[in-house]
């Protein structure tokens, strides 16, 4: 399906694999772990071993994810997650990888329309990466894990980010790396772009028939560059 940027007033990120390097550090750890048993793999780097391990479980994983939204239990989850990290003292990492160009496409696209953070990550470890990076600025604002009742691939959190940005959901382009966030997109009417610097793969989506691939997120600033919008950002 093609991209029309006309229909474009807001724009709603995933984190983990488009803003954030997340499988490439998934990956570095996974292949370490790996090192002691390299003699089952004869003829492969690690690496290569550990990326197709991490995309082959990420489709189960994000399904068990989806599981306490499905029962209604993610608010008591992620109330008693918050308890046991304030009793233990627990921080989030600070030791996010940022993708590539992300930075200034953000500084560039959030010019021109309202930007929104909508991932399934929590909201402290949400808070954590974007602080580390100085990015709070160029969102309007940050759907996590426990804004809504139900997380993606549910469509509440982008129709929640639309409301805030005052914009019809229809009218929110999606950016995530996962089928995830196509789901979630497409449930919510808004258009999708789907980023190859993740988990996600160029056939899986082209089967969910997303509007647009792209091979890095930072690419997003020049497909949308010198385009008219309307979003009323200022």
């Amino acid at each position: 399906m093609p991209l029309f940027v006309s229909r474009i007033r807001a724009i709603c990120f995933d984190v983990d694999g488009t803003l954030s390097d997340t499988d490439d550090q998934m990956v570095a750890q996974l292949a370490k772990f790996l090192r002691p048993v390299r003699f089952f793999f004869p003829g492969h780097p690690l690496s290569f071993i550990a990326r197709r391990m991490v995309m082959t479980i990420e489709a189960p994983a994000n399904f068990l994810m989806g599981i306490p939204d499905i029962l209604g239990l993610d608010g008591p989850i992620a109330w008693l997650f918050e308890k046991v990290e304030r009793t233990i003292g627990y921080k989030p990492r600070k030791n996010f990888l940022l993708i590539d160009g992300v930075r200034d496409m953000l500084q560039n696209l959030s010019q021109r329309y309202p930007l929104a953070v909508v991932t399934a990550r929590d909201a402290a470890s949400t808070q954590a990466f974007l602080e580390q990076y100085d990015l709070l600025r160029f969102f309007r604002c940050i759907a996590s894990a426990q804004t809504c009742h139900r997380t993606k691939p549910f469509p509440d959190p982008i129709l929640w980010a639309a409301n805030q940005m005052d914009v019809p959901a229809e009218s929110c382009l999606m950016v995530g790396d996962t089928n995830v966030d196509v789901r979630a997109g497409r449930a919510a009417g808004a258009q999708i772009v789907g980023v190859l610097c993740g988990f996600g793969g160029q056939a899986e989506f082209q089967k969910a028939g997303v509007d647009l691939i792209l091979s890095t997120t930072s690419e997003l600033a020049f497909v949308l560059e010198d385009q008219p919008s309307d979003s009323g950002t200022k």
